[in-house]
Parts: structure tokens; C-alpha cells; sequence
């Protein structure tokens, strides 16, 4: 992680969050966000405040982890409620329903006086986000959020081999983007469809598969399972039982992803990623 001609992109990190009067980490538990939370208390002390944005959409086990870590690391940490379920555009799930959830969490943040007053609003970003569909990015960045992980130049994998190194718990911990991303675009976002989703995933973890996993709702009561392709014998050998508890869940229909776990499978609907199409 260091560069011969310069700083280690740590050392970098650390200088640009030295320069802020405080800040607002948006801190979601996971290794990318986790991660910048702790490096934010450890140069910024209580000036470095972690903050969930709770909603319908983060799963409760992920709510129970980035609780406990800030907890055990001493890193200040307040939860906030965000309500973008009742916003119709963000419900309604095209392809820029996570710019609707970025504003939803940026104005619960920034309309907290004392929130407020601390200094910018921090994201989780990495090199690797830069390039993915990521709609939210360019609305954090219209309300003044910053991104401090990829303004170091760290990518995903030096992120965790820091956390590693920093002996954080959160450094293998598996993605886990919000339950809405679960849903195709175009399907709504509903409070029942997230619940079922959050069930499905529970129920398959609770078998013991506890690496990558999504179940993915494509609509018409269609679950669509993605697992590391590793897990695809474990998953085929437990069929039946996997079978049960998603539709007890509430899915009519139960699929298995032959190409396994894909982050972000769903931007293949806007034809991304797709062969012979261009970004829109």
C-alpha cells in the first residue's frame, strides 16, 4: 500500500481527514464504511461521529453489527430514521432509485443542527465504486458529501487488507448493499417485498451458508437465489429445505443462479455489463 515516490494511501487517509473539523461518517457496518469510521475516530476523536441511517431497507443483522462494532471500537455512533419508502419516486424503483435513498440520507443528516455543524458528510466510496452504476454517488456529491477512501486512492481489496492489518472483524465480512437492491428495477419497493427478501436471506443463512448470498426478487412472486459459485453443490444438495423456507417467506417461485453471486446483477436490466450495450 505504499508508493515509493510518496505517503502510504493510509497515511494520505489520515491527512485528509486531519484537515476536517469533524465529520459525519454514513456508516452502514460494512468493511468499506466500518472501516472509515475507525480511522475518522482514531484522528478525529469524538469529533468523528459514525451514523446509520435506519430504515425498512437495512437489514436488521447489519443494523445489530455496525451497533456492536462502533460499540466495541468506542467510535461515537447515533442512528438516524429515514423515511424514503414514502417517497413515490424512490418506491417506484427505476434506475436511479438510489439517488432518491442518497438525498433521503443526506437531508436526515444535514437537518440535524448538531450533525450539521461537525463538518462534511463522509461516504464509503472506494476506486472500485467510481466505476460501477452508482447513482447515489452523484447525488452525495450535489449535497457537498465527500469521499475519502477513493480521494486516498484505496481500493476494495486494500481496504480490507488495512482492516486486516488494523484488526478489524469487518475486514472479510461479505458485501451487503441495502434489501432494495434485491429488488429489479421496475418492480416497487414495498415494505413486504423488503421483509420477504430480509426472511428469505435469514432463513438460507440460518442453514449455514454464510458466505456471499442474495435473493433477489424479479417480480410476479420470482425469487432468484445468487450464492458464491463454491456454494451452488452445498445450496443443490439442500434444495428442498431452501425451497421451503423462501416460500414460506412469501415467494411463490424459487430460482438458483447458475453463475453465482454477481454484485449489482440487477444493472444488467439497464444494459450494463450486457454484451453489444451501452450505459445509458
Amino acid at each position: 500500500m505504499r508508493d515509493d515516490r510518496g505517503p502510504s494511501k493510509l497515511a494520505v487517509l489520515r491527512g485528509l481527514l486531519a484537515d476536517l473539523p469533524g465529520a459525519v461518517v454514513a456508516y452502514s457496518g460494512g468493511a468499506d464504511s466500518a472501516f472509515l469510521a475507525f480511522v475518522a475516530h482514531q484522528v478525529l476523536g469524538d469529533r468523528g461521529v459514525a451514523v446509520t441511517a435506519d430504515s425498512a431497507s437495512l437489514p436488521r443483522l447489519d443494523l445489530e453489527l455496525a451497533s456492536d462494532f462502533a460499540r466495541r471500537h468506542g467510535i461515537p455512533h447515533r442512528i438516524v430514521r429515514t423515511h424514503e419508502l414514502e417517497d413515490a419516486d424512490y418506491a417506484r424503483n427505476d434506475g436511479d432509485r438510489c439517488a432518491f435513498c442518497k438525498e433521503h440520507l443526506l437531508r436526515a443528516l444535514l437537518e440535524d443542527r448538531d450533525l450539521a455543524e461537525l463538518g462534511p458528510v463522509l461516504l464509503g466510496v472506494n476506486v472500485d465504486d467510481l466505476s460501477d452504476h452508482r447513482p447515489g454517488q452523484d447525488a452525495a456529491r450535489r449535497q457537498g458529501a465527500r469521499f475519502p477512501l477513493a480521494e486516498a486512492g484505496l481500493a476494495k481489496v486494500e481496504v480490507r487488507e488495512l482492516s486486516r492489518d488494523l484488526g478489524l472483524e469487518t475486514w472479510d465480512r461479505p458485501g451487503s448493499a441495502c434489501l432494495a437492491s434485491r429488488i429489479a428495477y421496475g418492480v416497487p419497493v414495498t415494505r413486504e417485498a423488503l421483509q420477504r427478501v430480509e426472511r428469505s436471506e435469514s432463513a438460507i443463512r440460518a442453514l449455514g451458508f454464510h458466505g456471499d448470498l442474495r435473493v433477489r426478487d424479479q417480480g410476479h412472486d420470482l425469487a432468484r437465489i445468487e450464492v458464491g459459485i463454491g456454494d451452488l453443490p452445498a445450496i443443490l444438495a439442500r434444495r428442498r429445505e431452501v425451497v421451503a423456507e423462501v416460500k414460506a417467506a412469501g415467494f411463490l417461485f424459487v430460482t438458483l443462479d447458475l453463475e453465482g453471486y454477481r454484485a449489482g446483477s440487477h444493472n444488467l436490466l439497464l444494459g450494463i455489463g450486457r454484451p453489444g450495450r451501452r450505459r445509458p
